[in-house]
């Protein structure tokens, strides 16, 4: 089959955009009066014109509809690893599509290519044919070698520019999202950047500010969540404290709950009074304090995890929105434990939801992230003093988020399931003294848990029925979870707070915020029920 042009792009989203060919003007050295701009490529003793005139069109292979299955692995790879300013959805047929803008055009390229064809009676046709399921252009010369655009002079350039500087004519109708690897996005005329600048024209800049990748995670997340718009970042911690930068004014006032991410606390403790930053900390369930603290102060942000770390309480959300709205004040929910499936905060009338996307919405404890999903404005807000700081997710990682995402729903259900039989067991165990899980009944919180979540998580705590050491002889006998921080991958993940978290304070200093030191954190993750129940068993029986 001879090899044609004619590629006719379509439009994944207002963020994957084809980018045609750059024009160049001006003649380079070496050039003579009507001679092309660029000379033919050539594979062996096959030529390609790329062109006519004085215009640039550079060469595209349009494959039959089987090419891409083709592909071997490693080819495939190669082809989604683009790494260029747009991602192309390319469409292949055997002809231009009647009617279609490029159908003049193609029929242009092929009377040229007809043209050189005859006056080239030496060239032979090339041909694409599958061999082991690898696709073979026959005619190339046996090191492959192609000769590039006249104004490549050198090796250094070639390298640098070959298959890119002149545009992408091969692109990927791969199931998976590419990976684009750039840390900047070429504009083809200086026209074309004052139109982007101006917001005529849709792009990307640079790589702290949007990539193409990144923003396929960020659509994922807001299309779970119900909103408008997502930014994602390098972690959960990046997240949370651009966030409150970005939202908490310099002397301005915040509220949040006692029970939290210790680092969270942190930040709140020590670097937000450095920005004349105040802060007002309530019970998650004390509604009068939070009216009380909305009254007394002009409060900016009420800031709180549903369910809560560790002890995995949960705030109204519903109550709390319509009391913080009602003095002008917004509302952030971190909803890292209850996932976008379990719980829709935005829904409920949080202005927004923040996510450690490193935990279920990864799920496979092989990547860091964080995100805010809200109204576009706030999110805007959040987005420009990111841009500012950094933190940037790199293209990889949002890679691997979105990877993640294909199974969340599959993996929180079987999560869901497990915690709650575990927390029901572990409850009624003799020697287990309490266990936290809004799933049960005796949780502090649990109708506005059943009101709010439609599942109740993957992570429980309990305190075990002994001191220090006797509960680092039961974690310590565990088979199967990983004594590790972290949680909501698919393996399961132990950690006993007073030590993981919270060991560089004294024992009166860890009873301050209810960290004893029999206290246990269990993630569980996606294997056997009866396996798990087991090794839990099995490991109580040691103490």
């Amino acid at each position: 089959m001879a090899v044609s042009s004619s590629l006719s792009p379509r439009l994944f989203n207002a963020s994957f955009e084809r980018r045609s060919d750059p024009e160049f003007s001006g003649a380079t050295r070496g050039d003579k009066p009507g001679q092309r701009r660029f000379s033919p490529f050539r594979c062996g003793t096959a030529s390609f014109v790329g062109g006519g005139g004085g215009g640039v069109s550079s060469l595209i292979f349009k494959f039959p509809p089987n090419f891409v299955r083709q592909l071997s692995t490693k080819a495939r790879r190669n082809c989604s690893n683009i790494g260029v300013a747009q991602i192309v959805a390319a469409k292949w047929s055997n002809g231009p599509t009647s009617g279609s803008p490029s159908s003049a055009a193609a029929q242009a390229a092929a009377a040229a290519s007809a043209a050189s064809a005859a006056a080239s009676p030496a060239s032979t046709p090339v041909e694409l044919t599958a061999v082991d399921d690898v696709a073979v252009i026959e005619g190339c010369n046996s090191n492959g070698s192609v000769q590039n655009a006249s104004f490549l002079r050198s090796d250094g350039s070639i390298a640098i520019h070959a298959g890119e500087r002149l545009g992408r004519g091969i692109v990927t109708d791969a199931i998976t999202t590419p990976v684009v690897n750039t840390s900047a996005y070429f504009f083809k005329k200086t026209a074309e950047l004052i139109d982007f600048k101006e917001k005529r024209h849709a792009s990307f800049e640079y790589g702290r500010y949007g990539n193409p990748t990144t923003v396929v995670a960020e659509e994922k997340i807001s299309a779970l969540e119900g909103a408008e718009s997502t930014v994602i970042m390098a972690s959960g911690m990046c997240a949370s404290t651009v966030m409150l930068m970005a939202l908490v004014p310099a002397g301005g006032h915040m509220v949040t709950t006692t029970d939290c991410y210790r680092k969270t606390r942190i930040f709140i403790e020590t670097m937000l009074p450095k920005m004349g930053i105040s802060v007002t900390v309530i019970d998650p369930a004390d509604m009068k304090g939070l009216e009380s603290a909305l009254d007394q102060n002009n409060v900016s942000l009420f800031f709180t995890e549903s369910p809560t770390n560790p002890f995995l309480r949960c705030v109204d959300i519903e109550l709390v929105s319509k009391l913080c709205h009602r003095k002008g004040a917004s509302v952030c929910i971190d909803g890292t434990f209850a996932t976008p499936l379990n719980q829709k905060a935005l829904a409920l009338g949080a202005d927004l939801v923040l996510h450690s996307a490193t935990k279920f919405i990864g799920g496979h404890n092989d990547v860091l992230a964080g995100c805010v999903s809200g109204s576009l404005d706030l999110v805007n807000q959040v987005r420009n003093l990111h841009h500012v700081l950094g933190g940037t997710l790199n293209p990889n990682a949002a890679y691997l988020i979105i990877r993640g995402m294909k199974t969340l729903h599959l993996r929180v259900q079987q999560q869901n399931s497990t915690a709650l039989r575990m927390a029901k067991i572990l409850e009624a165990h003799p020697k287990v003294q309490r266990v936290y899980y809004p799933g049960l009944p005796s949780h502090p919180e649990h109708d506005i848990a059943k009101q709010q979540m439609t599942g109740f998580g993957g992570v429980v705590s309990f305190e075990i029925d002994g001191d220090l050491m006797t509960t680092i002889k039961f974690v310590d006998a565990l088979k199967i979870p990983y004594i590790a921080p972290s949680f909501g991958g698919c393996e399961s993940i132990v950690d006993q707070p007073a030590i993981m978290s919270y060991w560089d304070l004294s024992q009166s200093e860890r009873m301050k915020y209810g960290i004893k030191d029999n206290l246990v954190r269990f993630s569980f993750g996606v294997e056997d029920f009866e396996d798990l129940k087991a090794d839990v068993f099995q490991a109580l029986e040691t103490i």
